[in-house]
């Protein structure tokens, strides 16, 4: 049985990467950080929460210690921010980057020896379409948005000849506690800016995710899901 390891768990496309991986047959580690509870209701299926925070190399290594090796590594734990970049702080621009960006770096370098080790492995980084094409009062989320990007591509190459694939995955507007902060009109605004007419979930990235898991050839690749928004 394989194990995954899906970061940012407890909420949004994590919870249901989590739930569809275990639902196909895989082992699945399930990192949380402050809120486990939607992970309680799932406990029928083979998902293993874990506790950690994705900003430690210390924390990521005792996961690691925890729960040893894994097959697939799902980079998702986000936190965004909204407003303009001269009211945003240091402090915040800071925590932005370290959640979002250096968390790839060190739940890689933490997770990949063993993948080396073993001659196969699969990393799948859960970007954003504004890493793509960059959205206003959202800088510091989509540069490090557009970082996991590049440091998808730039990993690829480096970790390809140990047969290990690295792949990135960029939603556009989809129904997430992140975007809860958007108005019943605001939705309704982006769904209409979507050329197939809705809002995408969380389910649909779950399941492109599981494809990238399952592929054999594919490798550095960015792939938008967004119903094209934005294209």
């Amino acid at each position: 049985m394989k194990k995954v390891l899906v970061t940012g768990a407890s909420r949004g496309i994590g919870y249901e990467t989590a739930v569809l991986f275990a639902k196909n047959g895989y082992k699945v580690f399930a990192l949380w950080h402050n809120a486990p509870e939607k992970l309680k209701e799932v406990l029928e299926l083979d998902i293993t929460p874990i506790q950690g925070d994705v900003s430690s190399i210390a924390s990521i290594q005792k996961v690691h210690d925890e729960i040893g090796e894994v097959d697939i590594l799902i980079n998702n734990a986000a936190i965004s921010h909204f407003g303009l970049i001269t009211d945003m702080s240091e402090a915040e621009w800071d925590n932005i980057m370290s959640v979002d960006l250096k968390s790839v770096f060190l739940t890689s370098k933490v997770f990949l020896p063993g993948m080396i080790n073993k001659k196969s492995g699969k990393i799948i980084n859960i970007s954003s379409i504004f890493g793509v094409v960059g959205g206003s009062c959202e800088v510091a989320y989509s540069t490090a948005k557009a970082g996991m990007i590049g440091f998808t591509k730039a990993l690829a190459k480096e970790v390809g000849p140990s047969g290990i694939q690295v792949n990135c995955i960029a939603p556009g507007v989809i129904a997430t506690e992140m975007n809860a902060r958007l108005s019943d009109e605001d939705m309704a605004v982006l769904a209409d800016e979507t050329p197939l007419g809705r809002i995408g979930t969380p389910e649909e990235v779950a399941r492109l995710a599981l494809y990238l898991a399952k592929d054999t050839f594919i490798t550095g690749e960015t792939i938008n899901i967004g119903g094209g928004f934005l294209r």
